[in-house]
């Protein structure tokens, strides 16, 4: 791997600008095996805690337990994130989560893994995870000039999906053939080869720089603190219209696997090859929107609002389809413009903030978000009851469109008009005195 940054490369959109630079290279393919296999990890675990308990709650619980910590400490992750250095706080993630994967595959093989162990295993993987889910991110936008980020944040969501696919696969072999525990010695081999790239990386010519906020290189007055990060977030417009956009969109929207799997069967009279059928279309309009999102340069909030509320009203047509073949038509485009929408709010989330302070705000976001997706299903699941699949597709697509278009004219009419003034006592053409930034 050189060492050396990449020269200054001409401007591009192509999505895959980001795979100009070697190291971002290296990063994808270590995140592609990473990624394959934690989904090995947790495909397999599912079906473990099943052999254990017996219990589909029980494998819920373990689910929810790993996500908690996201939902208290994802802030004080965040602040580690940005107090130490990048590069070594992601190695250190990773090999700690290797340990983890180890330890786990140890007690499985040895038959000494019960439920409680498994419990605290998924607690203590779900602390680490609050300083390694920000801290890899913010790596690989680090490896590429600003504009290239949105095409570094695409690639890395096309390396999820098909980590994810292969992840699935391999799981089956991996305990076909050599075990339960063969999957998660085979995930902490992957952290351990993601943790022994990450010291060889170095960022293009142009990228951001971040270095640890060592105490006599901070501003005066300046502090690393979680209240920093959070006052920042509170008092950015922006972020706050993004998490607006995003929560509504993530509690009445996006949950197709809930929602189209009660149309697909109940009023559309499907089966379950139906909504594989859908389902798969929805992965194939993820990995287009993909593609399509790591094009854009500079994405905005604006942009992240049009699309959600496209996607609101793609719902509300969904939601009345009458046929399946019409619905499964409207599907790809409602993952195209979701996938699309979320790489350019990520793109937004991650280089908004100053770089000292980016660890901080993806820690909001990571509590933010946890709330979003914990809260989201029930909701959405109560809404059905109420309203049924098709009202609840409707309603819930009306209330995302409504609401940013509400927000859209009420953020035109808070922005002052110019004051125009005379520059002659004939009436010669005013000119505005006073101007204020989109």
């Amino acid at each position: 791997m050189s060492s050396a940054s990449s020269p200054a490369q001409p401007a591009s959109r192509s999505p895959w600008r980001a795979l100009r630079y070697r190291s971002m290279r290296w990063w994808s393919v270590a995140n592609f095996v990473s990624n394959a296999g934690t989904w090995m990890q947790l495909t397999v675990q599912n079906l473990l805690v099943l052999q254990i308990t017996g219990s589909a709650a029980a494998t819920g619980l373990s689910m929810s337990v790993q996500a908690a910590p996201a939902l208290l400490i994802s802030v004080l992750g965040g602040a580690a994130v940005d107090r130490w250095p990048r590069k070594l706080t992601a190695a250190v993630s990773q090999a700690l989560l290797g340990v983890i994967a180890f330890t786990t595959a140890v007690l499985v093989a040895l038959d000494r893994l019960d439920m409680t162990s498994l419990l605290v295993l998924a607690a203590v993987t779900g602390v680490v995870a609050t300083v390694d889910n920000p801290a890899c991110a913010l790596l690989g936008n680090d490896l590429v000039p600003a504009e290239d980020v949105p095409s570094a944040i695409g690639v890395g969501a096309l390396v999820h999906q098909a980590g994810r696919l292969v992840g699935a696969a391999l799981a089956g072999v991996a305990v076909g053939f050599l075990g339960t525990a063969a999957a998660y010695f085979a995930n902490g081999l992957s952290f351990l080869f993601v943790a022994s790239v990450i010291p060889f990386l170095r960022p293009a010519a142009g990228a951001v720089r971040h270095e640890a906020a060592r105490p006599e290189r901070r501003a005066p007055g300046a502090e690393m603190t979680v209240r920093e990060g959070l006052a920042f977030f509170a008092r950015r417009p922006r972020l706050m219209a993004l998490a607006g956009v995003t929560g509504i969109s993530a509690v009445f929207g996006r949950n197709y696997g809930l929602t189209l799997a009660v149309l697909v069967t109940g009023p559309l009279a499907g089966g379950a090859g139906s909504f594989g059928t859908v389902s798969t279309v929805l992965a194939v309009g993820g990995i287009l929107g993909a593609v399509l999102g790591a094009r854009l340069r500079r994405p905005s909030v604006r942009l992240v609002g049009a699309l959600a509320a496209a996607g609101g009203l793609l719902q509300v047509v969904a939601g009345l389809s009458p046929s399946l073949v019409v619905l499964i038509a409207l599907v790809l485009p409602m993952a195209v413009v979701e996938s699309v929408s979320d790489t350019a709010g990520t793109a937004v989330l991650q280089t908004d903030p100053p770089a000292h302070l980016r660890g901080r705000v993806l820690g909001v976001w990571g509590s933010i978000g946890t709330v979003w997706s914990l809260g989201g299903p029930p909701a959405l699941g109560l809404l059905m009851e109420l309203a049924g699949a098709r009202g609840a597709l409707v309603t819930g697509g009306l209330l995302i469109a409504a609401a940013i278009g509400t927000g859209h004219l009420l953020h035109r009419r808070r922005v002052p008009a110019p004051v125009l003034l005379r520059t002659g006592e004939a009436g010669a053409p005013g000119r505005p005195a006073l101007s204020t930034a989109a």
